[in-house]
């Protein structure tokens, strides 16, 4: 064998080789790109599993709303059943001073009717002495008639004693009003022949008399009966009173 035809041979038995090797290369890189092609679907799979939590992370977001939005819906129907509670209070308030009104009401009929009764009561006695004497429509009469209505009241008093101090308070002017005195800076001046106040005549009124302050009997014996009730009789008042 010639030198050229080994050389042949050995060349085509080293093409051989380099075929052996590049196929072992090509696989080689075959396996080296499968490999880098997992490793890009592993980054994307870390990846995603990183991603994950942000997702995850949004959802407690979204709960912490929630439960801000549950609070204050709470606080308002707090707010809300506060103020029927008040509303409540402030009805029954004025359910209670309604009632409390009514029942004041209720007493204050209830006494006038009483009085209306004793009144009422007091009429046919009054008629009666009436009916049994006469009196003038003048000073004397009135004085007269007076003292016997308060005798029937236990009302003391005399008829010196009465006219002293009708002289002193009117000088027998049934009409009689002072407007310059305390009573009258007060609004209250006092009337008639014993110059008694509107509160006083009131609240001494003797029934069976008339509720005109002017009314010369009505007066007297309404004062008659504050002076006994103060000062024992009107014979031991002496001066203003």
């Amino acid at each position: 064998m010639s030198a050229n035809f080994r050389f042949i041979r050995k060349s085509r038995a080293l093409t051989k080789t380099q075929k052996f090797a590049v196929a072992g290369v090509t696989t080689l890189g075959a396996a080296a790109i499968a490999v880098s092609a997992a490793v890009p679907g592993e980054a994307t799979t870390v990846a995603a599993d990183t991603a994950a939590p942000a997702t995850v992370a949004s959802q407690p977001v979204k709960g912490v709303k929630a439960s801000v939005t549950d609070r204050l819906a709470g606080d308002s129907l707090k707010v809300q059943a506060i103020a029927a509670k008040q509303q409540a209070v402030a009805k029954e308030k004025a359910a209670a001073v309604a009632k409390k009104t009514a029942a004041e009401r209720k007493a204050v009929a209830g006494r006038h009717a009483q009085q209306a009764t004793a009144r009422a009561a007091q009429r046919p006695q009054m008629q009666t002495v009436a009916a049994s004497k006469t009196y003038g429509n003048d000073l004397n009469g009135w004085i007269r008639q007076s003292l016997d209505i308060m005798k029937q009241h236990n009302i003391p008093g005399s008829y010196s004693g009465l006219h002293r101090n009708i002289l002193r308070e009117s000088s027998g002017n049934p009409r009689a009003i002072n407007d310059w005195d305390i009573n009258a800076i007060n609004g209250i001046p006092s009337k008639g022949l014993l110059q008694v106040i509107d509160p006083t005549f009131r609240t001494y009124h003797v029934p069976g008399t008339s509720w005109n302050i002017y009314d010369p009997v009505a007066n007297i014996t309404a004062a008659c009966n504050y002076a006994a009730h103060r000062y024992g009789s009107m014979d031991n008042v002496n001066s203003a009173y």
